[in-house]
Formats: C-alpha cells, structure tokens, sequence
C-alpha cells in the first residue's frame, strides 16, 4: 500500500520548511539536553525532526493532530498488515447511504460520494474501537489516515474557512498507510490541552513555542478535519459549514495575547526557550498582523533569561494578494535564568504591584475619540472637537438628550454619563454594548454571519464573493440581509439588531409606523473599520460609569437634576431636516416648541446645556429657533459643519447648512488632544 509522510498535510504556519535553521540554533546553543516539548505541535513536524535526539513531548489544542501525534509518536504496539486489510476495504467499498457527512458538506470541501465514503469510514473506525478489534494507536492511524486522505484532495487552497466554488471534486478518497517510525519513541508524551495549563504541570529541557501568530484560529481554518476527527457530529451552520468551535479557540488570537504569552512564560520550567514568532504586524492584512510586537516579545522572555534573535527569510501565509516585503521568521532564543524560591515571590509580588498600577491608571485616563459603530445621519463625530470646546470642564454628570449613536456621551470626560432617547431597540442595543467583552461579542457576531450566509470580507475579501469594493457587497448580500431583517424585526434580538445595522444601507437605523427595522441592504460588512469602531466605542462605554435611559425628553424630572454638576447636551431632530431617523415627520414644529420651553425651565434652574441645531438649511431658515435664542439671549455659537454625504437626494451638495451650537452661557476652552 501506498505510503504518506508527516509532512504531507496542508498547515497554515509549517516549519517543515524551517527545521534546519531551528537545529542549528538548538546545536548551537543548549546542552545536556533529554526532553524536547513541543508545546503548539500543529502537524507535529518539528517534533518529528527532533524525535532522534530527544524525547519529545506534543501538545495542540486539535484532536484531529493529537490522533496524528497518536499515530506517529505512540510506543503502543499496532499490527500494520491488519490496518491495511482494513483500509483496503475502506478504499474498495461503494456507499450508496447517506449519512451526518454527505448531508451537511455536499459538494462543498468533498463531492457527496466522497463524503459518504467519509462518514461511513469514520463511523466503522469508531466501532471497531468499540468492538475491542483495535487499540488506541490502530484507532489513531485510522484516522490520521482519512484526515491525510481527505485534506490530499479537498476542494479547499490549505484550509477550511471556505471552498473552492468551481474546484474539482472528481478525484477519489483513498487511504494510505501513515509512514511510523517507532525507534525513537519509547519515552515520548502526547497531550491535547491548553498551553498555559499544561506547563503548570509539566517541565523540559528545551520548549518550543510557535503558537498562532494573529486573529485566525487554527479551529476555525480546520473545523472540518477537526469534526471528522471527533465525529461527535455537531450541528453545522454557515457557508463554510462550522460548527460550535467555542472550546478550541486559542487566546493567543485575540487582543489579549500579549498577558496569555506573559502567563506562558512565567510558568514554564524549562533550561532553554524557543519562540518561533514572524514580523508580520503592520505588514500583513489587517487579519494576518502579528498580535504580539517584537518588543513586547523581547520584554516578556528577558524576564525569564537571556535572549539572542535569530532570523531567517521565510514566506508567510496571508489572505488575499497582500504583498509583504521584507518578511522573517524569526526564533527568539531565550537561556533561562535560575530563580530562587525568594526571587520567584519577590518577582510575583513586583508584578502585582505592576497590575494594580496599571488598574489605577487605566481608571484614570482620558477617553479617546472614537466614532460610534451606530451611524446616525447627521452624527457629531466630526464635530466634537468643536463642540467641546463650548462646552465647561467641570461637569460631574453629562446627560446626552436624543443620544442616537452616541458619538458625543461616549467621548465626553466626566464622572458619569447619561444617554436618553425614546427610541427602545437603540437604548437596549446600548445597555447591552455597555456589558460586553468586545472578542466574545466579536465571536457571536461571526457565529451569525456564518449563520446567515452574509459576507465577511474581513476574513476573505471582496473577490472572494465576486465583488469589488466600489460596488460594494449589497447583491450578494441582499436576500440573506432580508432574512436577518425578517428575524430581527420577529424576535427583537440584541446580536440580529448589532448585524442589522452593519450590513444596512450606510450603517443607519430606521423604524417605520410598525416599529419594523425597514432599511436596505448597505455595501458595506462588519469590516476592518467597524471592527475597531466597536471595540473602541465599547471600551469608552466602560471607561467610566455610563448609564442609558429610555424615554422622552418631556418626561426628565428637572427637580431631581443636580443643576451643579450636572450638564445637558441635547441633539434633537432637526425640523429643517429629513433624516432617517425623522421619517413618518415624528418630529413636528409642536415637539420643537416643547423642547425650548423645556430648556427654558432649564435655564430657570441654572442647568447649563448646549443645544444642536441648524437655523439654515437648504434656502429655509429656523426662524422659531432664530426668534427663540433672541427672547432668551442665548448664545449662538457658529459650527461650520456642512452634511453633504447626508444629502443623497439633493443635486447641489454646495446649499449652505448653518450649524450652530446654542447655549446658554458663553465660555471657550482650548480643547486639549
């Protein structure tokens, strides 16, 4: 029977290509070495290269590279003529039922007669293990040999995330024998656990590390490797078929990879360290950048020993066509210091000391500007700076009245901040942003991206859907939109009104009489730019003590406002305006009169407050607003500010829009950056 290597597996971030130049480094520069741990083994080519001479450990997160590492690094004994007797069967049977395989994957990473061949070879591998008819090696090489098998002809470019369209599912799946050579296996180890826990418990001589470099997850790129080999069956959902992957997610994807990376090595006990790590974090697609800097790396080994970096030119994996020069991989070698017991505690004791600084400064740090992911026509994003400067400093509390998005309360720097708008679903939508952890949030809402079909140019692109940027994503996305629209508008989900608003015309909310989400479907995904939009906008939200209130700026209680501290800031409609939001006139000349007499009453108790507003807009003028400021000698301070991409219906973008900031006292203050 024909034979298959280690090697012969498609893997995103393989040192086969590297072993070499790792070797040399190790030949080098360690000695009196016996065990070798390698703590994110992936297809296990490096601790296939270094099983001569040590003996090695292999550790991955992935079952389906655990039963590898079963199969090719086990000392259990196995009888090879009777697996190939097996496979041989396997390889000549003809499958006409289908099964779990062939009814959630057809024709997508295997053509349906291939899957069937899959299902029906994996669920017969699982009954011979229970039959007692193979141990837990033949099990392992049975199914390395169909993983192997099956990603040797999968319609895929190395992965899992998508498939190819138009690929060729002609070709046959066959078993070959896995090429075992056990000489050097007798003291060898395998684990399938997280990292961090497994080196609490475990010690060697020399640990490599080459974990995953940025936001792919390795589960995400080998879901379906990973779901024949627990066979479990899942329910699957999406394009690309995932299924719940929320137990193999690595840390060291996300934002927080550089304390996970800083755990690792404080409790690794080891003589030698190698992290194998690239420069890729500024050069790559946004999803392929590094998580980790090179500093940050160099800083957290240094605590551990001394460190030399070793490069070596090396060609990374990325999405796309991005074109990354001057790339390296690069092995940063760490000789590990020995640490008495009382320097260990002392150590400890610095780094909590360093914690709790740090706790206390983030607590005391100004809000950076950021734009709301929630697009309201006629937002203040680009005009803060501006309204800040109008506005005191020493405000305790900041009530923002007719919040919308948010964009002015969740930059303004104060003790506390209030958002009110009559609109239910947004400020549901904000008391939930408010609570969440932006990398759990963000995996929910690829969960139902998946769910829906919807694009993801952020993993994928615009080709990959047949479009471009200029044209945006709308066609493709149009009747799945209309789904999620459907769904939303029945069950008034948080998650479905999030991905509502990302994937509508412009990023906007609107309700028509029936309180029913009735936008369009937008050009636009929950891209690069929203991403960041939201992770930001979230951390302002938690920065300080933010709360939401929904009702109507009638029903505010002015007896029970702290007129001291307190200050309102009030962006309502405009009635010269034809905003989204203003749809059905629900704003009328008689809530406009209501809210400047409500003002007014502010004003009697000394509350101070900043009103947004136009008094011209396309040739008409506000003159219930011009008279009222004049009754009142309010200040009316000049904004400068034209909302030409909010007019799509007007032909001349050049009509003057005076936008003004009204207040009732008159103060300037330097706005500080």
């Amino acid at each position: 029977m024909e034979r298959f290597k280690i090697y012969n597996r498609r893997y995103l971030g393989s040192k086969y290509k590297l072993l070499e130049f790792i070797e040399k480094i190790v030949e080098k520069n360690t000695e009196n070495s016996k065990v070798f741990l390698d703590l994110f083994a992936g297809t296990g080519v490096v601790a296939d290269y270094f099983n001569k001479k040590y003996d090695v450990v292999l550790n991955d997160l992935l079952r389906c590279n655990y039963f590898s590492y079963e199969c090719f690094f086990s000392n259990l004994e196995y009888d090879e003529k009777k697996l190939i007797e097996i496979m041989k069967k396997y390889n000549e049977k003809i499958i006409e039922d289908n099964n779990y395989y062939s009814e959630n994957f057809k024709n997508t990473y295997l053509s349906e007669k291939n899957l069937k061949k899959v299902g029906f070879i994996r669920d017969g591998i699982d009954d011979l293990f229970e039959k007692k008819e193979i141990n837990k090696r033949e099990k392992a090489i049975l199914i390395t040999s169909l993983i192997y098998a099956v990603d040797r002809i999968a319609n895929t470019v190395g992965h899992y995330d998508a498939y190819r369209k138009n690929g060729d599912l002609e070709k046959e799946l066959l078993l070959k024998f896995p090429q075992i050579e056990n000489e050097n296996n007798k003291n060898n180890k395998i684990f399938c656990m997280d990292a961090n826990e497994l080196v609490k418990e475990f010690s060697a001589d020399i640990v490599y590390i080459d974990p995953p470099y940025n936001s792919r997850q390795y589960s995400d790129a080998y879901h379906f490797l990973e779901n024949i080999a627990t066979n479990e069956k899942p329910d699957v959902f999406g394009v690309a078929r995932k299924m719940d992957r929320t137990h193999i997610k690595s840390k060291y994807c996300l934002s927080s990879a550089k304390k996970t990376l800083e755990e690792l090595i404080e409790d690794i006990s080891a003589k030698y360290i190698l992290f194998s790590y690239n420069n890729t974090q500024q050069k790559a697609n946004s999803r392929s950048n590094a998580r980790i800097s090179d500093s940050e790396i160099l800083e957290i080994l240094e605590s551990k020993g001394e460190v030399t970096v070793f490069e070596k030119d090396f060609n990374p994996f990325t999405v796309g066509k991005t074109n990354i020069e001057n790339h390296t991989e690069r092995i940063f070698f760490c000789e590990v210091k020995k640490f008495k017991k009382d320097d260990r505690k002392e150590k400890q004791k610095q780094n909590k000391i360093k914690k709790e600084n740090k706790l206390f400064e983030i607590n005391n740090r100004e809000k950076k500007l950021s734009q709301s992911p929630l697009n309201y026509t006629g937002g203040k994003f680009k005009l803060l700076k501006k309204i800040f400067e109008k506005i005191p400093k020493d405000i305790e509390i900041f009530y923002d009245i007719f919040c919308g998005g948010f964009n002015v309360g969740a930059n303004f720097n104060a003790g506390r901040v209030i958002g009110i708008d009559k609109n239910k679903e947004l400020i549901e939508l904000l008391n939930f942003l408010k609570k969440q952890n932006y990398e759990k949030l963000e995996k929910e809402i690829e969960k139902k991206i998946e769910y829906y079909g919807l694009s993801n140019s952020f993993e994928n692109g615009y080709e990959y859907y047949g479009c471009n940027s200029q044209n945006g994503l709308g066609k493709y996305n149009k009747e799945k939109f209309l789904k999620l629209r459907e769904d939303y508008n029945n069950k008034k989900n948080e998650i479905l009104f999030l991905l509502l608003i990302f994937y509508s015309f412009n990023n906007q909310i609107r309700f028509n009489k029936k309180n029913e989400f009735n936008l369009p479907v937008g050009k636009r995904d929950f891209n690069s730019n929203l991403r960041k939009k939201l992770k930001n906008f979230i951390y302002n939200l938690q920065l300080v003590e933010t709360k939401f209130q929904n009702m109507d700026f009638r029903d505010i209680n002015l007896e029970r406002i702290d007129s001291e501290n307190a200050f309102f800031y009030l962006d309502p409609p405009y009635l010269l305006g034809q905003a989204s939001y203003n749809e059905n006139n629900s704003w009328t000349e008689n809530d406009e009169k209501d809210l400047l007499k409500f003002l007014e009453r502010c004003n009697e108790r000394k509350i101070r407050f900043a009103l947004s507003n136009v008094l011209e807009h396309k040739g008409k003028e506000n003159e219930v607003l011009k008279d009222w400021c004049l009754k009142n000698n309010f200040f009316i301070n000049e904004m400068d500010f034209n909302y030409y991409n909010s007019s799509y219906q007007v032909k001349n973008k050049n009509t003057t829009t005076r936008e003004v900031l009204v207040t009732n006292f008159s103060k300037t203050i330097s706005y500080k950056k």
